[in-house]
């Protein structure tokens, strides 16, 4: 059965359009309720969270509804980060975790997101079974059957305190001033508090929501306002978060941003050096060359999934290795939560500055990233790209100018028609050009 809502993240899309609307909200609800209860949960109990966009109240409303009509127990946390909510839904031992977020969408966005009882993104049997139910006409339990929802007032202090649970107990922060920007989402009441809480002097930005202002002009997707705000408070460090907070992005004392690919090799290389074994991390296709190669030089292998956290996490169990991440800064570390964390990984490169001493680039001084270069393409109604001759032929060329100094990735979007055109060389004009060249040659 073809999928009709799930994507690879959830459900996501503009709110006030099919299918984020009140309606459809109260029909989800009540189809995933349902479903809980056809597989064996008895009085099963939700927890909701969300972030900080306005239409966040009129979806919490819908869902509650369609949870509780279906015979289903809500607890609501209010503003949340996505992790937070994994990691509740298994403290509190509960059926389900609920997120209402759009991510790093701006504001206009909304979205769900489900986890198990561990905590866990569900797998696509569940999807297709929450769509098959959405399917079949509604079916209300009687009034003394249906749910109840009550208030979870401590959500924020126990995700505070499993946070600091995953920094090494004989560390502090003490001496290190942060600035932390919460691009105006779910952990701005969260985050700060939690470096604080371990000895740093935090400084906030992207910290004051007010329904409309998530990500916008801060946060991971917009680092320069963290570049500047670490210049102007002279700060040793400062962390991005995105509107959900599973995305991480860091800059030094010096403005220098780094990457998730680079936040990976350090959380990798810190375990090594502290004596755990690290046979491997998990990428992506857009991992960077760079990073690939300084990581075999530690005598650690990096495998490549595709492109979202879903399949980085999907890879990193079949390989039984702890640790993965993306580019833009979803990273994952199994060892200390079962999903992708930005609080928790920027905890675990701030244990590595702690616990060796040095800086951020200090600590990378052996990563020298290859400059890339993408192009998307649009494509025609009808074009087959994987048979286009000018592009094979293109491809062919750019493939023999990089043999030793460089790679080709061409995938298409999962969600709009474009082709994107990625080269990696050792000389940004080598990669500029092998990179158009294939462009032109597609778009003749």
């Amino acid at each position: 059965m073809a999928r009709r809502f799930f994507g690879t993240d959830g459900i996501r899309g503009t709110v006030g359009r099919p299918p984020i609307t009140a309606d459809f909200m109260l029909r989800l609800g009540h189809a995933v309720g349902r479903v809980l209860l056809a597989r064996g949960s008895a009085r099963p109990t939700v927890l909701i969270g969300k972030d900080t966009r306005i239409s966040g109240y009129m979806i919490e409303a819908a869902l509650e509804a369609g949870f509780t009509s279906a015979g289903v127990d809500v607890v609501l946390s209010g503003p949340l980060p996505t992790p937070g909510v994994a990691y509740l839904t298994r403290a509190l031992r509960l059926d389900l975790g609920v997120v209402i977020s759009a991510s790093h969408n701006p504001f206009e966005d909304n979205g769900i997101k489900f986890f198990s009882a561990r905590g866990e993104k569900l797998p696509d049997d569940w999807e297709a079974a929450v769509e098959a139910a959405l399917e079949e006409p509604a079916s209300w339990v009687d009034a003394a059957s249906l749910g109840r929802a009550r208030r979870l007032n401590d959500a924020g202090g126990r995700y505070i305190e499993f946070c600091k649970s995953t920094f090494a107990s004989e560390l502090s922060l003490k001496g290190l001033k942060l600035v932390v920007d919460a691009a105006h989402g779910a952990a701005y009441h969260i985050a700060p508090d939690v470096f604080h809480e371990l000895g740093a002097v935090v400084e906030r930005i992207g910290c004051a929501p007010d329904g409309l202002n998530i990500n916008a002009g801060v946060g991971a997707t917009a680092p320069q306002a963290l570049v500047r705000a670490v210049r102007e408070h002279r700060a040793d460090c400062g962390i991005a978060l995105d509107g959900d907070a599973d995305r991480l992005q860091m800059v030094d004392a010096d403005g220098r941003l780094f990457n998730g690919d680079e936040l990976l090799y350090l959380m990798a290389t810190d375990r090594q050096d502290a004596g755990q074994a690290v046979p491997g991390v998990v990428g992506t296709l857009m991992t960077n060359l760079g990073v690939e190669q300084a990581l075999e030089r530690r005598g650690i292998a990096l495998a490549r999934a595709k492109v979202g956290d879903r399949y980085v996490l999907e890879e990193m169990l079949a390989r039984g290795w702890n640790l993965g991440g993306e580019s833009s800064g979803h990273l994952l570390a199994l060892d200390r939560h079962t999903t992708g964390d930005g609080v928790v990984s920027a905890l675990q490169v701030l244990q590595a500055m702690r616990r060796r001493g040095q800086s951020l680039a200090s600590l990378l001084e052996g990563v020298r990233l290859f400059p890339q270069t993408l192009i998307n393409v649009r494509l025609s109604p009808g074009t087959d790209w994987t048979t286009h001759a000018g592009l094979k032929d293109a491809r062919k060329d750019a493939e023999r100018a990089l043999v030793g100094r460089g790679r080709v990735l061409i995938r298409a979007s999962g969600t709009e028609p474009v082709l994107r055109i990625m080269v990696e060389a050792d000389e940004a004009e080598l990669a500029r050009s092998c990179a158009q060249a294939m462009a032109d040659r597609l778009a003749a």
